[in-house]
């Protein structure tokens, strides 16, 4: 026992190893112990057992081995790990367990074979076993049927696969064996169970006693379906389901559900062998079926038909025998013969199936042909013949073919084609025969119930009643409203007998589960044919079971079939046809029509129907017309009462008023009663007679048009036409098309005959007289509305100059929406119900290419021809093809019969030489074009080329196969094996096109045939091919396929791959999983052409189903410019690609919804890695090489839609435009996408730059400004790789010659800034200063003297220093502006860094110095303004990111140097226009006077989603983020969200510039948010009152808009504007300028009659009132003042253009300001105000005012002075210092004469009261006297010896009544009178103030801003509320004093004395004034100079008249900024303050 103690002490594993039996015995059982307590499946313990479990099985030891195995089976039940084992522990049981004589070792063989399956490792266990069945031992194959018997008795068909199983049980039963083949006969039976009759064909063939035995097992096998028992660990939910059933008492009823997913239905066909017979035919089969003798071609026949027996044949290209089979059932004389090729094709086409599709089309009409023999066996075979065929492919396919044959003459012929046609309809489900189909069978069989022959009929009525019993009584109900009662009983009476081939319920409903298909309900078909139908019901259910699936959308639509939207055709009409039964009247004949009509008119009136007298006549109608109006529909005998107004006279009356009569009888006869056909008949050849008539015209058109209502608009129009165009008369011609025009856009389109109109159309367009043509030209500009372009191509061949009409006719409809019917609705039959009316809309579209009129070119294809494409020589070959393209080009649209040309291309397509391969390729594209949607049926017969291995060949087979798509949709291509087989195929170009091809097309899909399913494999192995493309491409098709198919599916399709790979593609899986897009949405039921102005209305639906999947809601305004003309749909963009999609542009929207961006995760990073790591080319280039192209190209192939990179890449530079476009439309909904991909969308811009096309560059420009907008506000940092694979190609562009350009990319320069640090735009921008272009290097150092003005000297790299060294050298430069732009850049700099400059410059030569020297002495003389920018710089250039651009740029094109110098003459700070680039500056009045061009010209604004708006609060915090190094200012992101917010204020689109008032608004109301807006109001008030401006030039003009909108609007703009003019602090920001404008806009308001006549008007009116108050108390006073006279001065100006009113409203504000003036005068800048008094009493003198019509302007402007002289006495005088030439206006006298007289009056200044008091007093008193006293006065002046005396008396007199009005006595006077007055008076004054003048100060108040001021004693009209205007606090001027004096170099020593710092301009230790305005103040001071020199005003004494806020400091010219003047004055305000 020692050595028993030795291996004791191992550990476990070891003892299982070791080499005693008792060691491994004793290591088992303890294992097994092990295995048992251990809880945690993942311990790692189970690995140490990994290698040994094969040795547990495998012990060579009896005993120990059954240990082993129960060790073994613990093992694989509880370890996470066991299933590594699989193989090898399988092929040990087998092998070595299942041949030991103890049956326990067995029992536990099968249980570890069970468990393996259990762990999900059944493929792996099921291949050991089969591999078991061909051991020589049968004891070993015995075990291994039982165990195959017993998984699957308990796991079932699912989980085992049956085919292998079934392809090796005939083997088993002839084995020599009893045990085994009884072994094998209990396994057949369980198989039996599972997949009943599927198993009998592969058994066909055993031994005929077996196979009875098994007949006899098979009848005892129970009928209920079987069970799964066992599950795997996968299925556990299952698992418990099915054991709850259990315990409920056994299975009780087993739940519907489980019915479906525990019994696949298994078709036989699936579990055969393929067999390859085309290699068996014999070797001289095509010689012997052409031979003569009859025998020896059936010899041949019968060797095919033995081939054909095999139930599944391998496919193969069938082509040439198929096509020797047609040609003897078509041509064979011997009808035996023709019997035998029908069997051999039924044959073919059942062991083929779906593979034998592709030759349908060819045989159908054959086969159907040769119905006309009468031998039974024949009919039998051709019957056998054509089911198997049909089951091959789809009655959508062969439709064409079979109504073909349907008018054939030979009864027999047309019995069988109804037979066959019932025969197919019991294999269709009502989704796959839609009404679209449906109709037009219905109508060819509706003939044949009417047949003479009684055997058509019979078959007739079969087909209807399986028609109705398939698709149900709704959908066919509507085609059978004019078949008798008797008839629609006999059809419904089939109905009841016809079995359905799956069994169904007789609504159409598919039977939820299908039993098996019992074989006796299939025709009684013998041998194949029977056999057939039975498979397909086995493969029925799938698609039954999926049809309610397929509605993705919403709740499904009641009994509207799934897939029936999907097919166009001709759908849904026939609901047009009225209820009437009696549409087939019969014609009457005239006695028995004057018998009826005796019974229902007055006897009087039927005998004065043909009097002589006109009169009796007229009353004769009036009766008729009488009794016609009381008759009852149903008693009213139309044809008869026709028939009597056509009695004689008839239609040729000659009195208009009878004729007048009686076509409105005929009117009223079709709206009232029953009308037939027959009746119209009757009467229409009358009416078209009179349609020309002036008199009758009218009534004759209605007549027709109630007749169009009665017997539809399609039959009465081409009646009409017809007959107008079989006479002569123009007029009636003429006028019958205009009647036509009319009478589409009333009914609609649907079911018009277009061919039967064209040709008339054109007989009228060749018409002499004008007036035809022009209807013609008119009737098309309709039509084109319906059909759209292919109209065009009718009248191609047309004379040009005709040709151009036409064009121009639809040119103007372009746009336009077809009009929605308002007749021809009423009557639609009751059957069509509500989706009727759904459907119709979308078929016009659809209909327009059924329509066209189609050329048969089969005749023109012939066998010399098809000889000549197959030709050994390729020129032949050549000449062949050209022949083909030039009859298909003359053909234009063609039928689909094209004889053997498919078969001919076909051959092409592989044609050696290359060239024709193209030319074949052009062909099959002309062809999808030319035969439209019936191109279908060749589908099959197209081979893909996408395998070449040229690159051009393959972007020509693409865009083949992309033209089929279009015409046919992507079913037909997915359906059957093709497209799995092309796969499997190892050729990495075809590949990679069709994965690439699949990735593009399946997105856009909403469901897709299961055999997509069959590609899944070879998807899996391109995703690991050697190709790295085919690779990335089968990545990126991944999610798409998955997004059909689902995760499972795609998952369980992995077993089959090898371990390794398997982890991988489950991996690949669930990242696709992560990225897989939805499905896209059910097209919205749109109108037909939804063009342009389509409403959000519209929309609806499709908002709400996006919301309903957690989708954001769509934007459903489509933005006017976007809409393209004429473009079928308004494409509202959405998430994820979802479209809506309107009809007519389904096929080009469906490949292009779907994301343009696809984000790949990492993508970005590893392109980054790749290019470091120098695998791809560094985007480094002069100009781009080819090599870059394309690397470009395939790297942007995994994330940019195909279709979009294929505009990208394209040749022509139109198709980069429209790329562009795209982009643009897709920035703001993928912005992710577009972050992802923006490293390679930058690389593409950039080679955008180097092409020459402007137009290019203009959009490339116009997106880049997009597109840094929209990084700005995601807060994206540029890469450094994007940064230098991007900036040095957008700086080549800053030297563009076209200045628009240059522009562009200085404003992108400044935008990229916000996204990437300044210091590193630095080098890049140092390096353009070295190019040789000197227009770039001027505007690179322009750019850099921007970037350090605004982000100070940091930015300067590597050191400012040796930056500035190399800036200085261009000092030297030899051309102009480049040396100009190198001084200004370093003044700038000095101006921001001081003397240290010249140290940092160095060395530079004398001539360089002296000329900066001179230069920065000329700028010292202007204060700068660096400083203080430093600060504000971000927010100015933020300022006006957002605005667009394109609409400043208006502006006219005035030269930067040119305003330099003008603003240096006006002494203004120049510094600002040179700073503010010219997009940025606002031309107002071009943007006002080109309305048109605002509106349209902002695009990118529509952007925003609507919703927000309802969006509690809509402005995000403020961020505080610095944006780079030096900047650490709050304004960043604020500013520009503020910017951008703003900019849309001004928005040409309603609904944008509402949101953006809301969303500002919202930040007013709430104090603590409000602050933000500071520094933007002036920009705000400009962009609200353009908007005033257009709404009241545009908006309000605009007849389509609705009124509401712009009350709402006006609304909005009003209540933010009240809520910014409560906030003081805010309101005081506003400019003079920008009141001006702002007072203008609100009192035009005021004035705009149009808007009182709105229902809202009023209220509008009301708060305008409210807010003009709100503005005149809360803004700056003296701004204010400013804005008003300046308002007033311009209304007095012009009065021609203004209403008098205008001016009044003006005084009415200024009359307020005065009333205010107590309280406010302090705050007022009184010398501002004066100045602005001086420039109005300048241009306009007393004597100019008194002319005008009222005394309101001279009364408001004196009561202004009076009050200001009242309030500040004498020192008014002071306050003049502004003024230059004080004599050029009365002012100062008039100041003069007022204090004098108040000084007289009172004697103390101080009193003011009483001096109020007094001079009312005396005012009174002196009314009375004036005028005598004036009177003497003046008299005296006249006589020459009291001259002198008389002007002292009137100069005493006016010093003592100030206001005295001497104008009436100087009124009557002549010029000269006038003047001697005036100087008299103005000589003694000078005399009598001998004193002379005290010097007046020049004292400037604080407050910098140029403007006006006004007052009166009268209330403005709306007195709401006198709240008092709070003074602004002296902090705020003080604030920008030290600003000023920091300018001027002046200390702020004295701090203590200064107020506290309340204003909100002082931010802590940022004095900022808010400069983002300055533009706009810059702007508006040049607008105010430009008008005041308008007005020919001497510029002298406009300098000071500035308004830039903090910039300018106004100062009289004779010192125009002398530093000293300027200390003194200062000093002076500060001692006034303290």
């Amino acid at each position: 026992m020692g050595d028993d103690s030795e291996w004791m002490k191992l550990p476990i594993d070891q003892k299982c190893e070791h080499k005693l039996w008792k060691a491994r015995l004793n290591g088992y059982e303890e294992a097994l112990k092990l295995f048992q307590k251990l809880d945690d499946e993942k311990s790692p313990e189970w690995s140490k057992y990994l290698g040994l479990i094969k040795k547990f099985v495998t012990d060579s030891n009896a005993v120990a081995q059954l240990k082993g195995l129960e060790a073994a089976l613990a093992y694989i039940e509880n370890a996470h790990v066991a299933g590594k084992t699989t193989g090898e522990v399988a092929s040990g049981v087998v092998n070595k367990v299942f041949n030991q004589p103890k049956a326990r070792a067995k029992e536990l063989g099968v249980d570890i074979c069970l468990m393996y399956i259990e762990i999900e490792k059944g493929e792996a266990v099921q291949e050991e076993l089969l591999k078991g069945l061909d051991n020589k031992n049968p004891k070993i194959i015995v075990a291994c049927i039982e165990t195959l018997r017993k998984a699957l008795s308990e796991f079932g068909s699912k989980i085992i696969s049956l085919k292998p199983i079934i392809k090796v049980l005939p083997k088993l039963f002839e084995s020599r064996e009893k045990a085994v083949r009884d072994e094998a006969k209990l396994l057949a039976v369980e198989i039996y169970r599972w997949i009943r009759d599927a198993l009998r064909p592969p058994l066909q063939n055993i031994n005929s006693v077996q196979l009875k035995e098994l007949e006899e097992e098979w009848v005892k096998v129970a009928s209920a379906a079987p069970k799964q028992t066992r599950f795997l660990r996968s299925q556990q939910e299952l698992k418990a389901k099915f054991e709850q059933q259990q315990a409920a008492g056994g299975d009780v009823d087993g739940g519907d559900d489980d019915e479906e997913e525990s019994v696949p239905q298994v078709d036989a066909y699936e579990l055969l062998e393929a067999v390859e017979i085309l290699s068996k035919l014999p070797k001289d089969f095509y010689e012997k079926i052409e031979a003569k003798k009859w025998q020896e071609r059936k010899e041949a026949l019968e060797a095919v038909e033995l081939l054909v027996k095999n139930p599944k044949l391998e496919a193969g290209d069938y082509a040439d025998l198929v096509k020797v089979l047609k040609k003897v059932v078509g041509k064979d004389t011997n009808v035996m013969l023709v019997a035998l090729a029908a069997k051999c094709l039924a044959g073919l086409a059942t062991g083929l199936r779906k593979k034998f599709g592709q030759y349908a089309g060819h045989v159908v009409p054959t086969i159907l042909e040769k119905f006309k023999e009468k031998k039974p066996q024949v009919v039998q075979a051709l019957q056998e013949a054509i089911d198997a065929i049909f089951l091959t492919t789809t009655l959508q396919n062969i439709s064409e073919d079979i109504l073909a044959v349907m008018d054939n003459k030979n009864p027999t012929i047309k019995q069988q084609t109804s037979l066959f046609i019932a025969r197919s309809f019991r294999h269709c489900t009502p989704s796959t025969l839609p009404k679209s189909l449906l109709k037009p069978f219905c109508a060819a069989l509706l003939k044949h119930i009417n047949d003479s022959a009684p055997e058509v009929r019979d078959a007739g009525f079969e087909a209807l009643g399986t028609a109705l019993k398939v698709a149900g009584e709704k959908a066919v109900n509507p085609f059978l409203a004019d078949v008798d009662k008797l008839k629609l009983d006999r059809i419904k009476e089939c109905a009841e007998k016809v079995e359905l081939v799956g069994g169904k319920k007789p609504g159409g409903a598919a039977e939820k589960k299908e039993g098996r298909p019992i074989s006796g309900k299939a025709p009684a078909l013998s041998g194949t044919g029977g056999d057939k139908e039975t498979k397909d019901a086995a493969t029925k259910p799938g698609p039954l079971k999926k049809a309610p699936a397929v509605k993705t959308g919403g709740p499904p639509k009641k009994g509207k079939p799934a897939a029936a939207a999907g097919v166009g055709g001709a759908g849904a009409k026939g609901k047009k046809g009225p209820e009437t039964k009696e549409i087939f009247e019969s014609e009457l004949s005239i006695e028995v029509c004057e018998e009826k009509a005796a019974a229902v008119l007055p006897a009087s009136c039927i005998q004065q129907l043909d009097s002589g007298n006109w009169k009796e006549r007229l009353a004769c109608m009036e009766e008729f017309q009488k009794a016609v109006e009381l008759m009852e529909r149903s008693e009213m005998p139309c044809q008869a009462l026709v028939r009597m107004l056509a009695k004689k006279p008839g239609w040729k009356e000659t009195n208009f008023q009878v004729m007048q009569m009686k076509l409105h009888i005929v009117a009223l006869i079709a709206q009232k009663g029953n009308f037939s056909k027959t009746s119209a008949q009757v009467v229409l050849d009358g009416l078209v007679d009179k349609v020309g008539d002036v008199k009758c015209g009218n009534n004759a058109k209605e007549a027709m048009t109630a007749i169009a209502e009665a017997c539809q608009l399609p039959w009465t129009a081409e009646q009409v036409v017809a007959m107008a165009f079989s006479q002569k008369n123009p007029k009636n011609q003429s006028e019958t098309l205009n009647w036509l025009s009319n009478a589409i856009k009333e009914f609609g389109f649907s079911g018009l005959n277009v061919k039967a109109f064209i040709s008339n159309v054109k007989t009228a367009l060749a018409a002499t007289n004008p007036a035809v043509r022009t209807s013609a030209i008119t009737l098309l500009g309709v039509m084109y509305l319906y059909v759209g372009p292919p109209l065009r191509m009718f009248f191609e061949d047309e004379k040009p100059a005709l040709l151009s009409q036409i064009d121009a006719e639809f040119e103007k409809m372009q746009g336009q929406t077809a009009p929605v019917p308002t007749r021809g609705i009423s009557r639609h039959s009751a059957a069509a119900g509500d989706d009727g009316e759904e459907e119709e809309q979308e078929d016009v579209g659809n209909d327009v290419v059924d329509l066209l009129p189609r050329t048969d070119i089969g005749d023109k294809i012939t066998a010399e021809l098809v000889s000549k494409i197959g030709d050994k020589n390729w020129k032949i070959r050549k000449e062949g093809l050209d022949e083909v393209t030039s009859i298909i080009n003359d053909a234009k649209f063609i039928e689909p019969n094209i004889g053997e040309l498919p078969a001919a291309l076909k051959s092409r397509l592989n044609d050696s030489n290359k060239i024709l391969v193209q030319q074949t390729l052009s062909i099959l594209q002309q062809l999808a074009t030319a035969m439209g949607p019936n191109i279908k049926q060749h589908v099959k017969n197209l081979g893909i080329l996408l395998g070449d291995s040229k690159n051009n060949v393959r972007a020509a087979a693409l865009a083949t196969v992309n033209a089929w798509v279009e015409q046919t949709g992507m079913k037909e291509w997915l359906e059957g094996e093709d497209l799995s087989e092309e796969l499997k195929k190892e050729n990495p170009f075809l590949r990679q096109e069709l994965l690439g091809w699949l990735a593009e097309k399946l997105p856009g899909l909403r469901s897709v045939p299961s055999d997509l399913l069959l590609c899944v494999p070879h998807l899996y192995s391109c995703l690991e091919d050697r190709n790295g493309d085919v690779r990335k491409k089968a990545q990126d098709a991944l999610p798409f396929f998955m997004m059909h198919l689902g995760f499972e599916k795609m998952a369980k399709a992995t077993s089959k791959l090898k371990p390794t790979s398997k982890d991988q593609v489950l991996a690949m899986l669930e990242k696709a999983k992560a990225n897989m897009p939805a499905k896209p949405a059910p097209p919205a039921k749109a109108s037909s052409r939804v063009v342009g102005g389509a409403t959000a209305a519209k929309f609806q639906p499709v908002s709400a189903l996006a919301e309903d999947s957690g989708l954001n809601t769509l934007e459903s305004r489509p933005d006017p410019k976007k809409a393209k003309a004429g473009g079928g749909s308004s494409k509202a963009k959405g998430v994820q690609g979802k479209k809506v999609l309107s009809k007519p542009n389904l096929k080009e929207d469906d490949d292009k919804s779907g994301p343009i961006f696809i984000i790949v995760p990492n993508g970005k990073e590893q392109r980054m890695k790749d290019e470091k790591a120098l695998k791809v080319l560094k985007w480094n280039f002069t100009t781009p090489r080819d090599e870059y192209i394309e690397q470009l190209k395939t790297q942007m192939s995994t994330c940019v839609a195909k279709w979009l990179q294929d505009e990208m890449f394209h040749a022509d530079f139109q198709h980069h435009n429209k790329a562009l476009a795209v982009m643009i439309e897709h920035l703001e909904s993928e912005k992710d996408g577009v972050i992802s991909c923006l490293d390679l969308i930058l690389k593409w811009l950039t080679l955008r730059f180097f092409d020459t096309n402007t137009s290019v560059l203009m959009k490339t420009l116009e997106y880049l400004k997009l597109l840094f907008n929209l990084l700005n506000q995601e807060e994206y940092h540029l890469t450094e790789n994007e940064a230098s694979s991007f900036i040095p190609y957008l700086i080549l562009k800053v030297g563009e010659p076209k200045d628009v350009i240059r522009r562009d990319v200085r404003a992108i320069l400044n935008r990229m800034c916000l996204i990437y640090p300044a210091s590193k735009m630095f080098t890049f921008i140092m390096e353009g200063t070295k190019s040789k272009n000197s227009k770039q290097r001027a505007e690179c150092l322009e750019e850099l003297g921007c970037l350090v003005e605004s982000y100070g000297m940091n930015v300067c790299q590597p050191t400012p220093g040796k930056a500035l060294k190399e800036m200085a050298t261009h000092i030297g430069d030899r051309d102009n502006t480049v040396r100009n732009a190198a001084l200004n850049t370093i003044v700038t700099v000095y101006n921001v860094h001081g003397d240290q400059v010249f140290k940092l410059i160095g060395n530079l030569s004398e001539k360089d110095m002296s000329m900066l020297e001179e230069r920065i002495k000329r700028s010292a003389k202007r204060p700068s303004a660096a400083p203080v920018r430093q600060v504000e710089e971000k927010p100015q250039r933020v300022q006006n990111m957002n605005a667009n651009a394109n609409m400043l740029r208006k502006g006219p094109a005035e030269d930067m140097s040119s305003k330099l110098n003008q603003n240096r003459n006006m002494g203004n700070h120049s510094e600002m226009a040179h700073t503010v680039p010219r997009e940025f500056q606002l031309d107002l009045d071009e943007i006002e006077n080109d309305n048109g061009t605002v509106r349209c010209e902002m695009p990118a604004l529509v952007q925003h989603k609507l919703d927000d708006i309802f969006e509690p609060v809509l402005i995000p915090e403020p961020k505080i983020r610095s944006v780079s190094p030096h900047f650490d200012d709050m304004h960043s992101n604020t500013a520009s969200t503020i910017n951008f917010v703003i900019s849309q204020v001004a928005s040409g689109d309603i609904n944008t510039s509402i949101q953006a008032l809301a969303q500002i608004d919202e930040v007013l109301r709430q104090e603590d948010k409000a602050e933000a807006m500071s520094g933007h109001i002036d920009q705000f008030l400009i962009a609200t009152f353009m908007q005033l401006r257009l709404i009241y030039n545009t908006h309000m003009a605009d007849e389509k808009l609705d009124k509401d909108e712009i009350v709402k609007l006006y609304s909005c703009i009003i209540g933010s504007m009240i809520s910014l003019f409560q906030i003081e602090s805010l309101a005081r920001e506003a400019s003079t300028g920008v009141l001006k404008d702002l007072m203008h806009g609100l009192i035009t308001l005021m004035l705009d009659s149009r808007v009182e006549d709105l229902e809202e008007g009023e209220q509008v009116i009301r708060s305008v009132n409210l807010l003009v108050v709100k503005v005149l108390e809360k803004s700056d006073q003296t701004n204010i003042f400013s804005a008003l006279l300046l308002l007033l001065q311009e209304s007095l100006l012009a009065t021609a253009s203004q209403s008098p009113k205008f001016s009044e409203l003006v005084m009415k504000c200024l009359w307020r300001m005065v009333r205010l003036l107590p309280e406010t005068i302090n705050s007022i800048n009184l010398d501002r105000i004066l100045l602005d008094i001086h420039i109005f009493m300048k241009m306009f003198p007393k004597e100019k005012l008194k002319q005008c019509k009222s005394d309101l302007p001279i009364r408001t402007l004196k009561t202004l002075l009076h009050t200001l002289c009242k309030l500040k006495g004498p020192k008014i005088l002071d306050h003049l210092t502004m003024i230059d030439n004080k004599n050029e206006s009365e002012l100062e006298a008039h100041l003069r004469r007022v204090m004098k007289h108040s000084m007289d009056q009172t004697g103390s200044k101080a009193d003011k009261d009483t001096e109020k008091g007094a001079s009312r007093i005396e005012e009174k008193a002196s009314k009375a006297k004036v005028n005598d006293i004036l009177a003497e006065i003046f008299k005296k002046i006249g006589s020459k010896e009291n001259t002198k005396e008389g002007l002292a008396e009137l100069y005493e007199y006016k010093k003592k009544y100030s206001d005295a009005d001497i104008e009436p006595f100087l009124k009557n006077s002549s010029q000269f009178f006038q003047s001697y007055v005036e100087r008299g008076l103005r000589l003694i004054e000078t005399e009598r103030e001998g004193k002379g003048r005290i010097a007046t100060s020049t004292g400037i108040s604080s407050q910098m801003e140029g403007t006006c001021v006004p007052a009166s004693t009268h209330t403005v009209s709306s007195s709401i509320g006198n709240t008092n205007g709070e003074e602004v606090g002296p902090s705020v001027y003080l604030e920008r004093l030290k600003i000023l004096r920091q300018r001027c170099g002046l200390d702020n020593a004295k701090q203590e004395d200064r107020p506290p710092l309340t204003s909100l301009l002082s931010k802590p230790a940022l004095p900022t004034v808010a400069s983002s305005t300055d533009m706009l103040h810059s702007k508006l001071s040049q607008l105010r100079e430009s008008r005041e020199q308008y007005q020919h005003l001497d510029l002298d004494s406009n300098q000071t008249h500035s308004s830039g806020i903090g910039t300018t400091l106004a100062s009289s010219s004779s010192a125009a900024a002398n530093i000293d003047d300027l200390k003194k004055r200062l000093e002076r305000i500060k001692s006034s303050r303290k």
